[in-house]
């Protein structure tokens, strides 16, 4: 891959002459507290700072004419989230994802044999010093588990390669990215590229919104197994097999990939309507495909994506030390001018006081369409899988709906931890999606009339929306460093504490971004995206004077 690399001021890194069968080689011997201090570089680095090509696709959205207001609006804030996540303090996203390491370990660099466990001790210094969030779970019984308090185990793969240099490519993938890769196992009768381009945009378009797009969207297709396929597009979608040829072998089936066809595919999202998340063209930053060879019985199809936060980079170590792929320090640089921040901050917006009662809150959005964006000031609980799954269980026992679920509306949301001295740690949505089982119950019960997340819901939460009078609220998935820094006051815990990091809590917010993405009529902005119908928040200036079509 074609990146920049600097030289890391780590120590064990030696060189030596051996004999072996008669010839004198040198070897490169690496000590156990390399692979340690470059883990928790690694994974701060990665927390905190993204690819400098990835910044730029950001600013080109805004750049773009063809971009719609949403569009901009979106990559306006995840560049002011890059810039708030560069002061090292607030990482990127809350997720702050599975610990993945991918290894290509040359046979003639020594080591003790136990890289993986020097790595493992490096990412729990890491997640123990930063302030970043454990969610890794260790099952105790086939139903039951428990948070590991470590963010560990960690996913760590080591493969043998030929070559001097020891590569390692570092991950931290969240859940709501990691959700969205598929497999499809299909038939020959795919591979005719007007029948590919049909089965791709049907999947693609269901991938939704809830990982944060824009997307690095990999697709492979191909693979000598299920599995390899579905680890190429993890690959790809890092931008990691960038340098595949790009012409096949007939004899040794080596894997190829094609530009022309990501430029189709490239196309093709653009039009699907979803945009970066709430309407335009940008629900893709770019696009890989990759073809692998196949049994002749067996055609699988692996779908991937990176995120807003897309959080990985490349180390090296060889002779002449470690080396890190160099990220972009300076994310302000991408920012466009004061004026056009201003201008795509003044775009209409209605101000919704959330400390008023829940009937006004709800006359009050019944006056707004779906697409419409807010400013939410006020407060909100903060609740998800588990504690819904709890409330459930209290209500089949003929307990009460707690008061809290009726009178705020409910944020599906997570904490990183808290730095000092702060309000709160970074704080973003979590998929709604996963609590879509529980909507229509606690309607009926009167509770979670409004709701906020990001991604889209079941049509059964659309539907007890229309039967209950409730609302759907989406807001911008990725900048989480920036809600914490500039719209969170106060955060505190207000039932199950005994549930950590999972439990009730309460948030005060000001000026808080939300589009209505459900409204009371049961009308849903994916549903009307994915049927065709037009919507009026996926409006575009032209190139020419700006005005909205």
């Amino acid at each position: 891959m074609n990146a920049e690399f600097e030289r890391l001021d780590i120590c064990g890194v030696t060189t030596e002459k051996i004999t072996a069968a008669g010839t004198e080689r040198t070897v490169l011997t690496i000590a156990p507290s390399v692979f340690e201090e470059l883990a928790v570089h690694a994974y701060k680095e990665i927390s905190h700072f993204l690819r400098a090509d990835h910044l730029a696709s950001l600013r080109r959205i805004i750049d773009d004419p063809g971009a719609s207001d949403n569009d901009r609006f979106v990559a306006l804030d995840l560049l002011r989230n890059a810039v708030i996540s560069a002061g090292e303090t607030l990482p990127m996203c809350q997720d702050t994802g599975t610990a993945i390491i991918s290894v290509k370990r040359p046979a003639r660099i020594w080591t003790d044999g136990r890289d993986a466990e020097y790595l493992t001790a490096g990412i729990r210094r890491a997640y123990e010093e930063l302030n970043l969030r454990y969610s890794q779970l260790a099952p105790l019984t086939l139903f039951d588990e428990t948070n590991t308090g470590t963010n560990l185990p960690a996913q760590i793969e080591i493969g043998l390669s030929a070559g001097e240099v020891y590569e390692l490519l570092f991950m931290a993938k969240g859940g709501g990215s990691a959700n969205k890769s598929f497999l499809y196992q299909e038939t020959k009768s795919v591979l005719d590229e007007t029948r590919l381009m049909e089965f791709l945009a049907e999947k693609i378009s269901s991938l939704g919104t809830a990982a944060c797009p824009p997307y690095h969207l990999a697709i492979v297709v191909g693979g000598t197994s299920a599995e390899f396929a579905l680890k190429t597009a993890k690959l790809a979608s890092a931008h990691y097999l960038d340098e595949l040829p790009r012409e096949g072998d007939a004899q040794t089936g080596h894997a190829l990939r094609d530009e022309r066809f990501e430029q189709r595919v490239q196309s093709m999202t653009e039009t699907l309507g979803f945009g970066a998340q709430f309407g335009g063209k940008y629900f893709c930053h770019d696009v890989r495909v990759v073809r692998l060879p196949r049994h002749n019985g067996s055609l699988p199809i692996a779908i991937a994506v990176s995120c807003s936060a897309d959080r990985q980079a490349v180390a090296r170590i060889t002779g002449d030390g470690v080396f890190f792929e160099k990220l972009e320090h300076d994310p302000a640089r991408f920012l466009p001018p004061t004026a056009v921040e201003e201008e795509i901050a003044s775009e209409s917006v209605t101000p919704i006081d959330l400390d008023q009662p829940m009937t006004k809150v709800l006359a009050q959005l019944a006056q707004c369409e779906v697409g419409d964006r807010l400013s939410l000031s006020g407060t909100l609980i903060v609740a998800r899988d588990i504690v819904h799954a709890r409330i459930r269980d209290m209500l089949a026992e003929g307990q009460s709906l707690p008061e809290y679920f009726l009178t705020h509306p409910i944020y599906y949301a997570g904490p990183a931890k808290t730095p000092e001295g702060m309000p709160s740690g970074s704080f973003g949505p979590t998929t709604a999606a996963r609590m879509d089982p529980y909507i229509p119950l606690f309607h009926e019960q009167g509770g979670s009339l409004v709701t906020l997340a990001k991604g889209n819901r079941a049509p059964s939460v659309a539907e007890s929306c229309a039967t209950h009078g409730g609302f759907y609220l989406g807001t911008v998935g990725g900048p989480a460093a920036r809600l914490a820094a500039e719209c969170i006051t106060d955060v505190r815990v207000v039932d199950m504490e005994d549930l950590g990091m999972e439990a009730v809590w309460s948030v005060r917010v000001t000026d808080f971004p939300a589009f209505v993405v459900i409204d009371d009529h049961g009308n849903d902005f994916f549903a009307h995206v994915k049927s065709g119908t037009q919507m009026t928040l996926s409006r575009t200036r032209t190139a020419a004077d700006g005005d909205e079509l």
